[in-house]
């Protein structure tokens, strides 16, 4: 076994969903800082034209953008056919794009289920549906590709605020997770979550000024995650350290869900 090479992604072919910002940046970064060809998906053009570019220039990898909106089928499909152009087979699906939520129990709008569940559930298995001849095209069960959705630890737990759309999206994506990475392990394809805690993104942004020093109190780690947390997890599982790895949830959160709050 050559352990030097164990985390190696280099010339990986690699999509990450909502790439242009947050936590999709983060993992974006990560990808093309150890040398995969990394394509980022994101409504907005613009930043996502000016985030590939900076990440190409970064290196030693390389980030192409193909901005899509998502909750449009027809754009998923745009999507893949435009990739699919460009490429012979896909490595890496990261399913991170997502929308949230937070209104109170009596006037939670029935659109924000609607458009929640969508993006954060359906479309992320609409999206891995299109790209499965991409993903089966290099892929064996001895070197298979990797789909990696993002969760979060408000499928895990009750959150604080009153994001239920979301929490009950990302509940039922980590048990479609495990649900696909039993159906597909057979055509080379992988499938794990990551749940993460608090990390500084625009969806975090409002709650992280407000409660900043009273969340990182109750963090065993004492802070709130740092991209190269989220990328690096990414890596392993895309990697040949986490070929063995398929249907698991695995929390990047510094500690939250072990902490007893009795």
């Amino acid at each position: 076994m050559d352990y030097s090479n164990l985390f190696n992604v280099r010339n990986k072919v690699v999509l990450v969903t909502g790439g242009s910002r947050g936590i999709g940046e983060m993992i974006a970064t990560g990808f093309v800082a150890a040398g995969a060809k990394v394509y980022i998906t994101s409504r907005s053009a613009d930043v996502c034209y000016e985030v590939s570019k900076r990440l190409t220039e970064m290196g030693p990898g390389q980030c192409l953008a193909i901005p899509a909106d998502l909750q449009s089928i027809d754009e998923i499909n745009r999507l893949v056919a435009e990739l699919s152009s460009k490429e012979d087979h896909l490595d890496v699906l990261v399913n991170n794009a997502g929308a949230n939520w937070n209104e109170a129990v009596e006037t939670f709008p029935d659109n924000a289920f609607d458009k929640v569940l969508s993006l954060n559930l359906k479309r992320i298995f609409t999206l891995t549906q299109a790209c499965l001849p991409l993903l089966t095209a290099k892929a064996t069960q001895h070197d298979s590709s990797s789909v990696i959705n993002i969760g979060s630890i408000d499928g895990i737990r009750a959150p604080p605020q009153e994001t239920y759309a979301y929490a009950a999206s990302k509940g039922g994506l980590h048990h479609l997770s495990r649900l696909m990475a039993g159906k597909l392990g057979k055509k080379g394809i992988r499938v794990n979550v990551i749940a993460p805690g608090a990390f500084p993104s625009k969806m975090m942004k409002a709650t992280l000024d407000k409660h900043h020093d009273s969340m990182v109190a109750n963090i065993p780690a004492g802070r709130i995650g740092s991209p190269e947390d989220i990328a690096g997890t990414c890596i392993y599982l895309s990697s040949r350290a986490g070929k063995y790895t398929t249907g698991a949830t695995i929390t990047v959160d510094g500690g939250v869900l072990v902490t007893s709050k009795m």
